[in-house]
């Protein structure tokens, strides 16, 4: 068997297919990826870097995620009429082969986990925390994998009896006969078009989630949701969905300031939307869409409100990394698409806005129109910047616009520095790029840090406020 990519699920179905008793071989374009995983040579595995084809007598080859379909080694295995899957794909396989397993010493329950799936554009991460915290409230042994950083093949092998799994669409693209107990997307919007080619063909991606259920959940206030629900979701399937207004029958929604369930209960209160953090509706629709597949699930209404309560929001995320003299400077590094930048933006009535990157095909236009009567300024950064200029030109001419050049951590510096030139009490500065981060840096992650650090030199007086203020 063939692992295309030695990244973090690369190295974990190498792994799993060891375990099996497999006969492995692993290749990447990178030797040095190669080198890392020195302790798979040691269990038998052949590492060799940069294949274009699949050795002969290969059966099966497991991709990683974001591995394009058209790139030479994938495009000949499937020229050879070999399989081809995803790691996700493999750790379902790895589970259901525990359908007929006893239960263990201990008196484990034996059977494959119970698949909790989370998709869509914007809000994965985040809703599949809350479900793992309000899984965990109600004393369920669950683990949050996936897309999420744990591969899901590892959460298979350790046992947890409950995933909840984020999905991207890549990974989905590379799943055949994953069929989750409960999937929602949350939503969608433009992004990762130059690798699936177009809006509808990203949609179908994420359509797969859908796959098998038991119960669809579908966010009713997003039009893609439903519409891929509609197209994805199995007859038989249970339908679910929720919204920010009040709940109608088999609905989860929003009713006097709490999270109202209607569709497994008579008008049961989950929650105060009080309990939800960060806060914003783009995070109460995220709570909801955790709390339906809870509920799918048989979880208590009580522990919905704990798990929301208790729940610890990831890095990069609406994040205020510091305030000072009635400015608020906020990390939303995650926010790397224009639908998710939106509601980094609506979440204040005031903004500096830190924008730009590598767009990967997106357009602006209704984003910057939508929030340009909330821009009190923009410092633009990275390769795509432009765009960004000729959108606020065109629906924000009124707003200053600054631009940085520098492609490192010293431009977020300037940024930050220039952004001192539009803040004032009441305003927050916020990083909500609504695009990608590797024309500047390693991920969203070192870009979030990059901002962090900025804001706290300049606050401290380490470096010069651009106006010399």
């Amino acid at each position: 068997m063939l692992v295309a990519g030695a990244g973090v699920s690369g190295r974990s179905a190498a792994e799993a297919l060891l375990a099996a008793g497999a006969s492995v071989t692993v290749s990447d374009a990178s030797s040095d990826r190669l080198v890392a995983l020195a302790s798979l040579q040691a269990q038998g595995a052949e590492l060799v870097p940069g294949l274009t084809e699949p050795p002969e007598g290969t059966d099966l080859v497991v991709t990683s995620p974001g591995w394009r379909p058209e790139s030479p080694l994938l495009a000949a295995t499937v020229a050879a009429g070999v399989e081809l899957i995803g790691e996700v794909e493999l750790a379902w396989r790895l589970d259901q082969e525990k359908a007929n397993e006893p239960a263990d010493s201990t008196g484990r329950p034996a059977g494959p986990a119970t698949w909790l799936a989370v998709t869509g554009t914007n809000g994965k991460t985040t809703t599949v925390g809350m479900l793992e915290s309000i899984l965990r409230a109600d004393g369920v042994d669950v683990v949050a994998c996936g897309n999420v950083g744990l591969p899901v093949v590892d959460a298979v092998r350790a046992g947890h009896r409950v995933l909840a799994v984020e999905l991207s669409s890549f990974q989905l693209h590379w799943s055949q006969t994953v069929a989750p107990h409960a999937s929602v997307v949350l939503n969608l919007a433009a992004d990762h078009l130059d690798w699936h080619g177009s809006l509808d063909a990203y949609g179908a991606a994420k359509a797969r989630v859908y796959a098998g259920n038991s119960v669809a959940v579908h966010n009713a206030d997003d039009e893609w949701s439903v519409r891929l629900a509609d197209a994805g979701a199995p007859q038989q399937a249970r339908r679910v969905s929720f919204t920010l207004s009040d709940p109608a029958p088999g609905v989860l929604g929003v009713e006097s300031g709490a999270l109202v369930d209607r569709a497994f209960g008579d008008r049961v209160r989950l929650a105060a939307v009080a309990d939800v953090h960060p806060a914003g509706p783009h995070n109460v629709a995220n709570a909801l869409a955790a709390a339906s597949l809870a509920r799918a699930y048989g979880v208590e209404p009580e522990a919905v409100a704990e798990g929301l309560r208790s729940f610890q929001p990831g890095a990069h995320r609406s994040v205020v990394v510091a305030e000072s003299a009635g400015v608020s400077y906020v990390d939303d590094s995650k926010a790397t698409n224009p639908h998710a930048a939106d509601a980094a933006l609506r979440a204040h009535p005031k903004v500096v806005w830190i924008a730009g990157g590598l767009l990967k095909g997106a357009d602006v236009e209704d984003l910057v129109a939508a929030n340009a009567a909330r821009l009190a300024g923009v410092v633009l950064i990275g390769r795509d910047r432009a765009r960004f200029a000729e959108a606020l030109a065109r629906h924000a001419p009124d707003v200053p616009v600054r631009e940085v050049e520098s492609g490192d951590d010293a431009g977020m510096l300037a940024a930050v520095r220039l952004a001192g030139e539009f803040a004032e009490p009441g305003c927050a500065v916020v990083l909500a790029p609504a695009a990608a981060s590797m024309d500047m840096f390693t991920d969203y992650a070192h870009r979030g840090r990059a901002f962090a650090d900025a804001v706290r030199d300049v606050l401290s007086g380490a470096v010069a406020p651009a106006n010399g203020g």
